[in-house]
């Protein structure tokens, strides 16, 4: 998925959330000289920074976490959809008692909170800074937006991930096999989500077998062919083994063309055929 926005006559293009988040903090570094801009994601209990643009002094890094009660986004998170300016943290009520106003020796903060659809809060998108900083409209508008960008950012992803688990269902069959029908074209981030899902759920169900039809799979390219021979590496790796069904002629002809490998692979013509081969019978009623 890539998604573009515009700012004056130049655009920036991203492929995912996370992309967008951090391209979106060095576009801002650019109109709001404070020292750091970050965004972090919560469950209601942990605080976790996700992206971080230090300048001159690193004040908060990517991956640091918190409980939620002891930082500065949860004063955001409490006032609601609107910018929370503090000038300064040392002397507001909201933030003077707090572990990190103590650790930073003071400073002025500003944050918005960013909301699904649903009105779900995700986390906040903040500005902090050790030194007094002189807010203006201006860059009220510019927190407004970015958190609005980023909850229609937040908001894509969510469903570009719902439609690529429906064009790659995982089918338990009985216990210890199930199957993964991949359908339509296969890219490189496709195939990375394809491999970690088989992975994350050949362990979480404990198979001993997973089979992978390619019926619904048009073509085949030296990426499509890279992606399953990892696919079936990865889980030989972890004791699982793999079998292709749904190889059509001409696409099986050429998958052999592409690299040879896939001859030692073990496949099937079809599902019925793979059960049946792993002692597994379909009765019709």
């Amino acid at each position: 998925m890539t998604n573009a926005y515009y700012v004056g006559d130049s655009v920036t293009t991203f492929r995912n959330f996370d992309e967008a988040a951090e391209n979106i903090l060095h576009m801002m570094s650019q109109f709001i000289d404070i020292n750091t801009l970050f965004i972090a994601k919560n469950d209601k209990r942990t605080n976790k920074i996700m992206k971080a643009l230090n300048k001159d002094e690193v004040l908060v890094d990517a991956g640091e976490a918190l409980p939620l009660e002891e930082t500065l986004c949860k004063v955001s998170i409490e006032a609601g959809k609107q910018v929370v300016i503090i000038p300064d943290i040392n002397s507001s009520e909201l933030t003077m008692s707090l572990n990190v106003t103590r650790e930073l020796g003071g400073g002025c903060f500003v944050g918005i909170p960013i909301y699904y659809d649903n009105g779900e809060n995700y986390g906040t998108i903040c500005g902090l800074d050790t030194e007094p900083f002189e807010f203006t409209e201006k860059h009220v508008e510019l927190f407004e937006t970015m958190a609005s960008l980023l909850a229609y950012v937040l908001e894509l992803d969510e469903a570009y991930q719902q439609i690529q688990n429906l064009s790659a269902p995982f089918v338990p069959i009985t216990e210890g096999i199930a199957v993964l029908p991949i359908i339509g074209a296969i890219n490189e981030d496709r195939a990375e989500q394809i491999i970690l899902l088989a992975l994350s759920k050949s362990q979480q169900m404990e198979l001993s077998h997973l089979i992978i039809d390619l019926s619904g799979i048009s073509q085949i390219n030296q990426l499509v062919v890279a992606s399953l021979l990892r696919i079936v590496k990865m889980l030989e790796l972890v004791g699982v083994t793999p079998i292709l069904t749904g190889f059509q002629p001409q696409i099986a002809m050429k998958a052999i063309e592409v690299s040879e490998d896939l001859q030692h692979i073990q496949t099937e013509a079809n599902l019925e055929r793979a059960l049946h081969n792993i002692g597994v019978v379909m009765q019709k009623q």
